[in-house]
């Protein structure tokens, strides 16, 4: 396992980053036994994994905060937290208390990293962000991120405070930060952590065609804004998205590896990336994923696969909203 600082700071993170929204359950997730969750936690820190990401927002049939928490119970100082601040909480006055309730459900005294999961655009960056340095001198937090910024967002946090990740959607398929907010995360050593980096599980092969996506998946931007669960109202790129999935996976074959295997490794080798944030749900789901961080690709088939991709990166354009044909990502 490789490990990688958090922007300028001391904080070392495993590039393998364990995405703990699962350990919710409930209606995203599923039924899910909290302790599984805790079997997971614990197989993650035996194969050299320390980054666990939580939200204080990823609350269902479990708090995952809670839970990871509970997991963390004597093997704090072997694990680096990462949670998030939901932006109704970014009112200077309420961001204390979020902060202490996160604290609380995470046993722990301090918070390694301390994002805001989104912007809050009624409430002035500045001082929001002014209140969260408050919380890292106290010692309450390490350092700051932030997830979900656009180029104009990110901007005006690092005139007000050290911001040392943001957290985006970022793999094959979904490539729109590559235009402006990557280059801009590079110029000021702002790591990312990329969420979604299998695209929800179509760069794992496992759907065929755009009707056999759940409608929970198929919500996202790459598909028809006719789907039942869709708001964007776009036309989508469905068509472009199977065909890219279908050269993949014959790639994939032609090396013998699996698709998600070399998907997530052309992640890894992109610039800027500090962690992947990757959800498992039992210690089989995490060793499935694990043999991806210890390969790399060959520079020629990194290319490759970007050209793969590269017709869908030009129809999207720059908005990195999987979601809303309205860019909440400013």
């Amino acid at each position: 396992m490789r490990y990688k600082p958090l922007g300028n700071t001391e904080i070392k993170v495993s590039e393998f980053a364990l995405g703990c929204w699962p350990f919710a359950g409930g209606k995203v997730w599923g039924a899910q036994d909290d302790a599984l969750s805790i079997q997971t936690v614990h197989a993650a820190l035996d194969n050299g994994i320390n980054f666990f990401d939580t939200a204080e927002g990823y609350n269902d049939d479990s708090h995952s905060e809670e839970v990871l928490g509970r997991a963390l119970l004597g093997k704090r100082s072997h694990s680096v937290i990462a949670t998030k601040i939901s932006p109704t909480h970014l009112i200077p006055e309420s961001i204390e208390k979020a902060c202490n309730a996160s604290l609380q459900r995470l046993k722990t005294d301090y918070i390694d990293l301390y994002q805001i999961h989104w912007p809050n655009h009624s409430v002035p960056l500045e001082e929001s962000l002014a209140v969260l340095l408050r919380l890292r001198d106290l010692g309450k937090i390490r350092a700051i991120g932030v997830c979900n910024f656009g180029i104009q967002d990110l901007s005006e946090a690092l005139h007000a405070a050290e911001i040392v990740t943001n957290q985006l959607p970022y793999n094959l398929l979904w490539r729109p930060i590559e235009l402006e907010i990557l280059p801009k995360c590079l110029e000021h050593n702002v790591g990312l952590i990329c969420y979604s980096p299998l695209a929800q599980g179509l760069l794992t092969g496992r759907y065929s065609s755009p009707d056999d996506v759940p409608e929970g998946l198929s919500r996202s931007r790459l598909f028809s804004g006719n789907r039942p669960l869709a708001t964007h109202g776009e036309e989508g790129v469905e068509d472009e998205t199977f065909n890219a999935i279908s050269e993949v996976i014959s790639l994939a074959d032609q090396m013998e590896e699996h698709p998600a295997k070399i998907s997530l490794s052309w992640v890894r080798s992109r610039p800027g990336i500090t962690a992947l944030l990757v959800g498992a749900r039992s210690p089989q789901e995490l060793n499935l994923n694990i043999p991806a961080f210890e390969y790399s690709l060959p520079q020629s088939d990194v290319d490759r696969l970007s050209s793969i991709t590269d017709l869908i990166k030009h129809k999207l354009g720059s908005s990195a909203d999987m979601w809303n044909g309205d860019n909440r990502m400013r």
